[in-house]
């Protein structure tokens, strides 16, 4: 998915590893892989994307089993189930359904744009189903950065924006090649995240962009009892706010999680584990709990 405050006008996210499937688990929403061993770490892309991004991460801190989220219909993925409904919010009954069934004992996950939104709904929704969770570059209402007060706001104003850019697909690729440059800040990885943006179910991803800015999750973050890690950039578009008003409005979206580490990259756009992976392996290090000595 995209900055929050970029939000206003695509949708983009992630990118990929390729493993094994996990075989006892199968679903018309989710495609789980899974790589290592060790204590389980959820790992869920945001819109358009797959879990190619986290393929540093993985490689660069063994000792753990990861679960790495494909959600159907994005980066080159047939849409089956998610032809219908609230994909994030499905997603997220999906993921707490594979916990159940794999017997997954209180997994971390760590949860990139709508993956964020996911991670977010699992954690209110199922208390019990998570260990720690880590949102990274989201918040819980993204409307709030079109100005608007509630979720029937926010969808309002996404869906008339959608509708006028509809008439003008020339116009609305130069406008995503230019949201990806603003969204990635390496340049060797532009290509692939775009490819992905590329390769997804249009109309699901108008769809998916609107339901997930139309979501407030601020008052229902009270039933999160789990730790929560929040990573976030302060994007060049945001360059005018003095850094601690933008920090601020983050701690006011997070103000029902008091106990939520909010910390800001300095040096990275929206997908911070591309432009910062060195900084974002050594958080997420922090934010798990040490594997077992071999």
């Amino acid at each position: 998915m995209f900055h929050p405050v970029a939000a206003a006008v695509a949708a983009i996210v992630l990118g990929t590893v390729a493993v094994a499937p996990a075989q006892a688990f199968t679903s018309d929403r989710i495609i789980v892989t899974v790589e290592g061993s060790g204590p389980d770490v959820i790992m869920v892309p945001g819109l358009t994307s797959n879990p190619r991004i986290y393929k540093a991460l993985v490689s660069g801190l063994p000792g753990y089993r990861y679960h790495l989220v494909q959600v159907r219909g994005f980066s080159g993925t047939a849409a089956a189930g998610n032809a219908q409904g609230d994909v994030a919010a499905a997603v997220a009954e999906e993921l707490a359904r594979y916990v159940r069934e794999e017997k997954l004992v209180k997994p971390a996950l760590i949860g990139h744009s709508m993956g964020g939104t996911i991670g977010m709904m699992l954690a209110s929704r199922h208390p019990d189903a998570l260990g720690r969770l880590m949102v990274v570059d989201m918040v819980p209402f993204t409307g709030a950065f079109f100005g608007a007060k509630t979720g029937a706001e926010a969808r309002a104003i996404v869906e008339g924006m959608q509708a006028r850019m509809a008439g003008n697909p020339d116009g609305m690729k130069a406008m995503m090649t230019q949201m990806v440059a603003g969204m990635v800040n390496n340049e060797a990885e532009r290509p692939a995240v775009m490819e992905d943006s590329r390769t997804s179910d249009p109309a699901l991803t108008a769809r998916t962009y609107a339901d997930i800015q139309a979501t407030d999750l601020r008052a229902e973050l009270k039933a999160v009892t789990v730790p929560v890690t929040v990573l976030y950039v302060k994007p060049a578009m945001a360059a005018g706010v003095p850094d601690d008003q933008f920090d601020a409005g983050y701690r006011i979206q997070y103000a029902n999680v008091p106990g939520a580490v909010l910390t800001r990259i300095p040096d990275a756009a929206h997908f911070i584990m591309l432009d910062a992976p060195a900084r974002f392996l050594a958080e997420v290090k922090q934010f798990l709990p040490a594997p077992p000595r071999p």
